[in-house]
């Protein structure tokens, strides 16, 4: 018998430990690797993108050489087509055959394709309407000056004749690429007087700045048609409203006292089919350098900032004296840079502007720097808006993109692409919705939070061109719109604090439209108690509108180019217009106390 206990046949037993550690070893092991595998493709990474920036050094420095190429063919063009006109041989005009019209804008990318001549300024860059004005004395009350020799621009054309009393609007030969109209076709108010000869230009037209390298392009819009001016003072009963409201038709001269008002070089007219209950008056004149591509107040109403070529400046509204005055001086001093919007945080301690380098800046304006530099659009900044809790700014861009930017962590936080170029922004005053104009027609609004598009503003009725300016009512919860189809639109955005849906596209009902301008609307705002709409125009008039009834109650003719931008004052009472006859403008306007 044996009392040993039996023996275990096989290798030796692996414990729980010992097999635990194998595994941790294998792990580690494991992890090695990756993490070996992960270094490798960050240096792949790295290679990668060394190699993007260096193609996109390259395609910059193709599309910089390509501009300049393109810059020498042109001026090469124009001077042999000089030549031929000199020699009496068939202008590049002459040979059109048929009112053949331009289609729509369209953007497009390239340098083919520059989009913004409205606001530029530059006839060869598409926009309605805006030739490059002529040089106006400082006070602003002088006739205009033929620029000439060294200090004016060149290839300006001297308008034939002596120059015209201002009046309204009157656009002249070959502004921005349209023929000159018939004697008909010159709406504003009529001087009628002693026999004159045939209208000079509005302004004068003159040899195209080259555009910021790499800006995009675009055909100009459709031309305005010709208009009939009506003999009558006083419509008749039955015409309808829209026409009504047409008050550039009205006869200055046999106006009432009570429904005129004049100034040195501006006038004033109010609507005879509506009871006047508005005085307006000029404050300052504020001449700048360039065409003023925009306008804006600070939100206590202390300093309007303007944006023209390269700058942007702020000045005091109560005395008219310039404050600051804010130029990137690490750019190239050569070709245009235009300042496209220019927007104050609602504290007043920074103006941000959008420019058509496609960056946006951040001014300190009490130290003169660049606080926040955001890059990420591909073309134009045309817009720029900050919300009122200070934290975020929306950009709208030709690159068909709105994009949010957060000024705490310097970042871009939303991109909202659409299908055609992006003319206009503006935040909701309850910082919840953005919304946007764009050259498809239509208005868009996204939720902030979600990034969700919770409306879109077009269809049967809404605008039948190009939306270039959009702004919310005080309330939040309508909106209004202005088009180059010549009219504004107010919209309803929400019921109970809802934005009403229609099916599975949402959609905004358009509850009134108000026409009378006689081209397209560049600019809308509402007054800070949304008592009023105020727009500005090609037609070089800024009217102001009852947002209950549509009707028109005054038209405004104080600017000798384009109205670009009207933007009134948050505190109420003042309203400021930039035009692209290189001024800016305050006014005042208050209750009219009768006669």
């Amino acid at each position: 018998m044996n009392h040993y206990p039996a023996r275990v046949m096989g290798g030796p037993q692996v414990g729980p430990a010992q097999r635990l550690n194998e595994l941790l070893d294998s792990i580690k092991a494991e992890f090695e690797t990756e993490s070996q595998r992960s270094v490798e493709y960050e240096g792949q990474i790295s290679r990668h993108i060394q190699e993007i920036e260096l193609i996109r050094s390259k395609v910059y420095s193709l599309e910089q050489s390509h501009n300049q190429m393109k810059a020498k063919y042109e001026e090469r063009i124009a001077q042999l087509e000089r030549e031929v006109e000199a020699r009496g041989g068939p202008s590049q005009n002459s040979q059109h055959h048929g009112p053949s019209q331009p289609q729509p804008p369209q953007i497009g990318h390239g340098p083919s394709n520059l989009f913004g001549g409205i606001m530029a300024g530059s006839a060869a860059q598409g926009g309605p309407g805006l030739a490059p004005p002529p040089q106006e004395p400082p006070q602003g009350h002088g006739m205009p000056q033929q620029l000439g020799g060294p200090q004016g621009p060149p290839g300006l054309n001297p308008a034939p004749g002596p120059p015209q009393h201002f009046g309204g609007y009157q656009p002249g030969p070959s502004v921005n690429g349209y023929g000159p109209p018939q004697p008909t076709a010159s709406p504003g108010a009529k001087r009628p007087g002693p026999a004159r000869g045939p209208p000079n230009p509005a302004t004068p037209q003159q040899n195209n700045p080259a555009p910021y390298p790499g800006s995009p392009q675009v055909p100009r819009p459709t031309p305005p048609p010709h208009h009939q001016q009506p003999n009558a003072l006083m419509p008749p009963n039955h015409i309808p409203l829209s026409q009504s409201n047409v008050l550039a038709d009205l006869d200055i001269e046999q106006l009432p006292e009570n429904l005129k008002k004049e100034g040195s070089d501006w006038f004033a007219v109010f609507n005879p089919r509506s009871r006047r209950v508005l005085d307006v008056d000029l404050i300052h004149n504020l001449p700048h350098q360039s065409v003023v591509c925009c306008v804006r107040f600070s939100l206590d109403g202390r300093w309007v900032a303007t944006g023209c070529n390269r700058s942007a400046q702020i000045f005091d509204v109560e005395t008219g004296n310039p404050v600051a005055h804010l130029q990137d001086g690490s750019l190239p001093e050569d070709g245009d840079l235009y300042i496209r919007s220019v927007c104050f945080s609602p504290n007043g301690q920074y103006l941000a502007t959008g420019a058509e380098d496609k960056v946006i800046r951040v001014w300190d304006i009490a130290s003169r720097t660049i606080k926040h530099q955001f890059t990420g659009h591909e073309q134009d900044i045309y817009s720029l808006d900050f919300a009122r809790n200070g934290k975020i700014i929306a950009s709208g861009s030709g690159d068909r993109s709105v994009r949010l930017w957060d000024l705490e962590s310097n970042m871009q936080v939303s991109n909202f692409s659409i299908e055609d170029g992006v003319t206009t922004v503006a935040i909701s005053p309850d910082n919840l919705y953005v919304a946007a104009g764009s050259l498809d027609k239509s208005v868009r609004v996204w939720d902030i939070q979600t990034g969700q598009l919770v409306v879109r503003l077009e269809g049967e009725h809404g605008h039948k061109d190009s939306v270039y300016s959009v702004a919310f009512a005080p309330s939040g919860n309508r909106l209004v719109s202005g088009s180059l189809d010549k009219t504004i639109k107010m919209w309803e955005l929400s019921t109970q604090n809802r934005f009403v849906p229609n099916g599975n596209h949402p959609s905004g009902k358009c509850i009134r439209t108000f026409e009378g301008h006689k081209d397209f609307v560049l600019s809308v705002a509402l007054t800070p108690h949304g008592d009023w709409v105020l727009s500005g125009s090609k037609d070089r008039g800024v009217q102001f509108w009852d947002p209950h009834t549509g009707v028109a109650q005054l038209m405004l003719q104080g600017h000798k180019n384009s109205v670009i931008s009207v933007a009134p004052s948050p505190t109420g009472g003042v309203f400021a217009t930039g035009s692209g006859d290189m001024r800016a403008r305050i006014w005042r306007f208050d209750r009219y106390p009768g006669p």
